[in-house]
């Protein structure tokens, strides 16, 4: 069975992933579920919507010196922040990012589902 998550990521990176600059999206922490087949991506502060949405290509989990060194092309962000954010983990998460979808008409969260809080991280939507 196919899955979704809300996954919330910066408003940078969000711009970077529908112009096709960042083609990972990388995660400290990565879904349990082996079926995520979409992303539903919520800008976090100070937009706050949920924008669009993204297939999941594949993960990729390494450690994080060879993650970067298969990334680094289409990361859309610079070595010295992913080596902070990566800087105390064992393994590096990367979603591979195919098939971006920009919404028309960004939505509130309230329009996915009532009283429905933004994630930390990530949130299973089905």
């Amino acid at each position: 069975m196919r899955t979704s998550v809300l996954l919330s990521i910066k408003p940078e990176f969000v711009e970077k992933i529908f112009s096709g600059l960042k083609r990972y999206e990388f995660r400290r922490v990565v879904f349990k579920s082996k079926n995520v087949s979409r992303v539903v991506v919520y800008a976090s502060s100070p937009v706050q919507r949920v924008v669009g949405e993204f297939e999941v290509a594949g993960i990729l989990a390494l450690e994080a010196k060879k993650l970067w060194q298969q990334t680094k092309k289409y990361s859309g962000i610079a070595k010295d922040y992913f080596d902070c954010y990566f800087a105390d983990k064992e393994t590096a998460y990367a979603i591979k990012i195919k098939k971006v979808k920009r919404y028309a008409t960004p939505k509130t969260l309230e329009d996915l589902r009532p009283s429905i809080r933004p994630p930390q991280s990530f949130m299973y939507l089905n």
